[in-house]
Formats: C-alpha cells, structure tokens, sequence
C-alpha cells in the first residue's frame, strides 16, 4: 500500500484537519463527534440539509457543505456510516427552527442510523424528515442494501435542493423536491482497479488485469457482472442504456409522517426515460480516473442520449462521487424539468463545487 498518509487510524481526522484549514472561509470542522458545517449556520428561517455517509467518497459530502448546498455533512470512518450521535449534534448547530431535512443514500447503515438520530432530533423538538435515494440501476439487491444503492443522484439532490432550501422552500416542499430528484435520477457504474481502505491495508476485491466489474458500489460491491475489458465505447453504450432502458421500478420506502407521528411506507414509482426528455447528464470518475478519459466517456454518451430522443440541457464531469482511488466512472442522467434547471442553475460556493458567485 502506498499513501500519503501517517498512520491509518487518523486519516479521517488528520483530512477533516486540513480540509478546516484549507476552506475556513466556506465551512468549520466540529470533533468528537465528527461533522462539518457552513460557517454562517444557522441560517435564520431556512430549512437546514444534512448528509452523510463513510469517507472515502470525497468531495461526497463534506466537499458540499456551504452556500446553495447542505448546512452539515456527517463522516464516518472510510466506507462505514456515521453515527446517530454525529447527525444529532449536527442538528442542533444548523437547525433555525425551519426544519431539518436529511438526504441519506441507500445503505443499510446509513438508513438505520439517519433513522435513530431523526427520532433523537424529533424528541428535542426539531422537526425532520429524511428522504433516501437509491438511484443505482446495476442491480436489486446488494451488500448493505435493500433496494438499490444510493449513489450518483445523491451529489444532484444536495446541489438542487440545496438551491430550494436558499430559496425559502418549506419542509414538506423541500422534501418533495428531493423525493422528485430521486425518483428521476437513475445511475450505473463502472470498475477497472479495486481500491485499497488505509485501515485494511489491501484491495478490497481482486480484478484480472484484463478484466473490469460492471456495476461496482461505490464501496466495492460487485456489480451486474464481471467481464473482459472493453472499449470506452463499448462500456459507456452498456452504462448508459443500462439507464435510458431501465424500466419503470416500483419499491415501498419509509418515512416519516409528521401528521401521524410515525414512520409510515410509501409506494415510490420511478418511470422511464423517454423521447424528448430534458437531461441532466453526469459523468464521474470513481476516483483515479482522469478528466481526459471521463471527456471520452462523455463523447459518447451524448451520441447515444441524442439518437435515443434525450436533451442534455446541463452536464456535470468530474470526481465528485468516489471510491478513493478505484479506477472507473459511472454515468447518472436526471431528467429535468424547468423548476429543476432553475436550481441547478442557481450560485453555489462550497469547497468542491461553485458558480454563479
């Protein structure tokens, strides 16, 4: 294993360290328990966002902790979830009195311990609701999961929600929104190299030299199948239709009802892309692939949204959803609608992504 580290135990605090030096005017880093927050927090009468999940997928989230994105990020240990006592604490720093939303991939960790500190936070009084995304095509079930796995839709709900929430959205709208983001955001990755955790010390799972894993989790999960090498061509034609042909997927997802006072299931419907949507297209690197690479992928990806009848209106390409230095992408495609242009169009400042300011 080659790093640049110290020593395995403190690399998350050790990054937290100089992620707080490096953006001091953007974010403040809290300790035991770990979470990141916008420095100007709370903000008066704006419902507050928080994500979070295992480092290892940076800039995921802390790198979008700031203005037009979330208030707070909570970071496990590398590919492990935060704990509830993390998003409480953290709820407590950025809450108004506007509301609380929590965007929470789907992982099972994740789940249960976002679930826990909502009913901590709800206990003290502040109101919470939690939306999962599990936009991941590649398959039904997998390690840590029930359902599909949350993944690149989850960096395009935390930008366009984010907006919303500057904008003076509500709760019950802002959770809405990030419900509609989900349902028409669907993504699938890639893998050409495993990844190595500083803590274990070694891959976490063995790919021949010629070969590569479609479908990979972000946490080297396997994916729909493993398989000889191919062209970027030929690897984005399977990803990408992989996602414009996935059919309408229909699953029950609980959440919070604050009427009732209780967790209730919901039937969720995600319906297919078709001719003449507008899209959003979002082409990522795993981590240790180059921008010029990610560039070719996207080259095709356009051939093939164009001869299927979808607009790409807005694009996104880069390292924003990781796997530390796994080798791969993945392609997310999130089907716009004029509101949804709007946010996503609207300033951001945070340490990984800005515009508009």
């Amino acid at each position: 294993m080659k790093k640049l580290i110290n020593h395995p135990d403190d690399f998350v605090r050790e990054s937290l360290e100089g992620m707080a030096v490096a953006h001091s005017d953007l974010i403040k880093v809290h300790f035991e328990p770990n979470f990141i927050y916008r420095t100007d927090v709370p903000v008066p009468n704006k419902v507050a966002l928080i994500s979070g999940g295992g480092s290892g997928h940076e800039p995921l989230h802390g790198g979008f902790v700031g203005m037009g994105m979330l208030d707070a990020a909570c970071p496990g240990e590398i590919f492990t979830s935060p704990t509830p006592d993390q998003m409480l604490e953290a709820a407590k720093v950025v809450s108004s009195g506007a509301g609380i939303l929590n965007i929470v991939k789907n992982y099972s960790g994740d789940v249960m311990n976002f679930e826990l500190a909502a009913e901590l936070a709800l206990s003290e009084g502040m109101r919470v609701l939690n939306i999962l995304i599990d936009d991941d095509v590649a398959v039904q079930d997998s390690l840590y999961t029930q359902g599909r796995r949350g993944v690149g839709t989850t960096v395009l709900a935390e930008k366009i929600c984010g907006a919303a929430a500057e904008r003076g959205y509500e709760l019950k709208q802002l959770a809405h929104l990030c419900r509609q983001v989900n349902i028409n955001g669907r993504s699938m990755g890639i893998a050409l190299t495993s990844c190595t955790p500083p803590a274990k010390g070694s891959l976490m799972f063995e790919l021949g030299e010629k070969e590569i894993e479609m479908g990979i989790g972000i946490h080297g999960e396997p994916g729909r199948k493993r398989m000889p090498l191919r062209s970027a061509d030929e690897i984005t034609e399977m990803l990408a239709l992989s996602i414009i042909e996935d059919a309408a997927y229909t699953r029950t997802l609980r959440e919070w009802d604050e009427e009732k006072e209780e967790w209730v299931e919901i039937e969720i419907i995600d319906l297919p892309f078709k001719k003449g949507d507008r899209v959003l297209a979002f082409v990522n690197s795993m981590g240790g692939t180059p921008l010029s690479e990610l560039y070719i992928i996207y080259r095709k990806l356009a051939q093939i949204c164009e001869q299927k009848g979808l607009q790409i209106v807005r694009s996104l390409i880069g390292p924003y959803i990781t796997s530390l230095e796994m080798q791969g992408c993945s392609i997310t495609l999130l089907k716009l609608n004029d509101e949804l242009i709007k946010l996503w169009d609207a300033p951001v400042k945070t340490p990984a992504l800005r515009w508009g300011i």
